[in-house]
């Protein structure tokens, strides 16, 4: 065990990334949900806006395990071109599973952002965080559909990692910084005391908290 709870996993990741405190440029994006409370941690140490980057997988329907693709908040979508020719999935089945995603993703977003409005990335240095990398297909489908966007860094941030997908990350990202890489890895549960799930409620109030210390224009800035 590493981290007592996400909580002290964040306060941790936060000492590794002190060289974005205090900058006007940098923002904070959590993978709902178990990366909301350790994001909420780095955010209040780096005194940076904290909000939250939705990722639906796209799943063959009966085989969810497959990854057609993936969309992400801000309407953005990828594919997995190989896959879905390899597969010869039709266009009607993806756009199918694509509209049922985007109606869940909207639906969270709502409840966890309320009426306030999607950060600005474009030209800002964003650190993206989860409670932990283990084969990183979450993660991967965040930078793809962030790199739309046009920020202007992307720095992946997480407690724990499997080395050889930290590894991965540091070319995929402009940054990767994984604060522990255990050896074996096996599973980023494993490496915290409490690592019960994260409620909705929990991620509202951590965002709401967050937001009454920066507002929309200054998170836009």
């Amino acid at each position: 065990m590493y981290f007592r709870d996400r909580t002290d996993a964040g306060r941790q990741l936060a000492d590794k990334l002190r060289h974005y405190a205090n900058r006007p440029d940098v923002l904070v994006l959590a993978l709902p949900r178990g990366g909301v409370p350790v994001a909420f941690e780095v955010a209040q140490a780096l005194n940076a806006p904290l909000d939250i980057f939705l990722v639906r997988k796209l799943g063959l329907p009966g085989r969810e395990e497959l990854a057609m693709g993936a969309i992400a908040s801000g309407g953005v979508r990828v594919l997995n071109y190989e896959a879905i020719q390899a597969l010869a999935i039709p266009n009607e089945m993806i756009e199918a599973v694509a509209s049922e995603e985007l109606q869940e993703l909207r639906r969270r977003e709502k409840q966890y952002r309320g009426d306030r409005p999607p950060p600005d990335v474009r030209g800002r240095t964003v650190i993206l965080i989860d409670d932990g990398l283990a084969t990183g297909s979450t993660m991967r489908a965040a930078i793809q559909a962030l790199r739309r966007q046009e920020p202007a860094k992307i720095v992946v941030a997480v407690p724990v990692g499997a080395r050889d997908i930290c590894t991965e990350f540091q070319h995929e990202a402009d940054e990767a910084i994984c604060a522990v890489t255990p050896e074996p890895f096996y599973a980023v549960g494993l490496w915290y005391g409490d690592f019960s799930q994260t409620s909705d409620e929990e991620v509202q109030a951590l965002l709401n908290q967050t937001a009454e210390r920066f507002t929309p224009v200054e998170a836009a800035t």
